[in-house]
């Protein structure tokens, strides 16, 4: 069995029946009581994540901001003190190296959340493009991160905290004194619904958990669920949906390119050779990573990235990678192991019913 890296949160998960499996070198929770009761507890109440398996970044001094505004596609001159934004960090040719939300912590000072399994290879590229007298820290490993997701998550993490978030917005974060430690309550939402993001010492997660986790309204949710309400709202998972080989624009996200100055990658941008679309399908036969995508006619034009039943829907959803002419095509058919799934080209997000944006009072 391969070596597999553990969370701070680990041992509770078996403790409390969850199923593990390996996720980005980590030993991960699946599911607790079962993807389903998970996903509609999250949507309809709170749901509590263990995302420590996420690495952060921290970068400051003089001349922070520059260096970094030419690495990654965030225009960091528009980004204020207690905002965070989502974005990517290319390769020369333009293709994703990763997706990554910058934090801005202060004047030269930033905060970078990068998906586990990229760590070490965002870490290198980002520094080999900082000049001298600029370090990079990587501070994962000291570094946890809960996630509180579901339109009462707000009470749940005010509750636990014992401090008032209702001014953070959308987007935003702010940095608070809870325990003794300093600890970041931002607030954007992987699942699409309301949804506040807790990052503190490691050595403090067990405790913060096991306070959320008493309360009657959150319940732990695993990886399975995870994968289910994002992608109901359309989001990519990188390794899945976003790779080297694809650009932000070919990925649909080109609208995220908003930075006029230069940065790594952006001259690689403009050409897009294949384009990720959303797929809708009838029923619970769902299709899966690899399946391939054909017109009615038989031709191939493309392959799955991401499906799966969508239990806030009651059917399937996908998104695909397929050749651009064929972008504007409303049927399609999947190409599963066991069947071939009628398909229509559908519109993001899926499930349009989510709480993130809300004004909380």
């Amino acid at each position: 069995m391969e070596n597999l890296n553990v969370t701070p949160l680990t041992q509770w998960h078996r403790d409390n029946g969850a199923k593990m499996a390996p996720f980005a070198g980590f030993d991960m929770p699946v599911q607790y009581k079962g993807i389903m009761v998970e996903h509609k507890h999250t949507r309809e109440t709170c749901g509590i994540f263990d995302i420590c398996h996420m690495g952060e970044f921290r970068l400051a001094g003089d001349g922070a901001k520059d260096a970094l505004n030419k690495v990654v596609t965030h225009d960091l001159n528009t980004l204020a003190p207690g905002k965070c934004r989502y974005g990517f960090l290319l390769n020369d040719k333009g293709g994703i190296l990763d997706d990554l939300i910058v934090y801005c912590l202060g004047e030269d000072a930033y905060m970078l959340v990068v998906n586990g399994s990229c760590r070490q290879g965002d870490y290198d590229w980002i520094q080999s493009h900082l000049p001298e007298g600029l370090d990079l820290c990587d501070v994962s490993d000291v570094t946890a991160k809960i996630d509180v997701q579901g339109p009462e998550s707000l009470a749940v993490v005010q509750d636990a905290l014992d401090v008032d978030c209702k001014h953070i917005k959308y987007f935003n974060f702010d940095q608070i004194e809870w325990d003794g430690d300093p600890m970041i309550v931002s607030r954007t939402g992987y699942t699409g619904e309301l949804g506040y993001e807790l990052y503190l010492p490691a050595e403090k997660a067990l405790k913060l958990w096991e306070k959320l986790a008493a309360d009657d309204r959150a319940m732990p949710v695993g990886l399975g669920a995870r994968d289910t309400l994002r992608l109901e709202i359309g989001y990519p998972l990188y390794g899945q949906d976003l790779d080297t080989e694809h650009t932000p624009e070919e990925a649909g996200a080109g609208f995220f390119l908003k930075k006029e100055s230069e940065y790594v990658g952006k001259s690689g941008l403009g050409t897009v050779r294949e384009s990720l679309i959303p797929l809708t399908i009838e029923g619970r036969r769902t299709a899966r990573h690899h399946d391939m995508v054909c017109l009615p006619s038989g031709e191939e034009v493309g392959v799955v990235t991401s499906g799966s039943f969508a239990p806030s829907l009651g059917h399937c959803v996908a998104l695909a990678y397929v050749k651009p002419e064929a972008a504007e095509q409303t049927d399609f058919v999947i190409k599963t192991a066991r069947a071939e799934l009628p398909a229509k080209k559908g519109s993001l997000p899926f499930y349009a019913e989510g709480t993130a944006r809300m004004k909380v009072e």
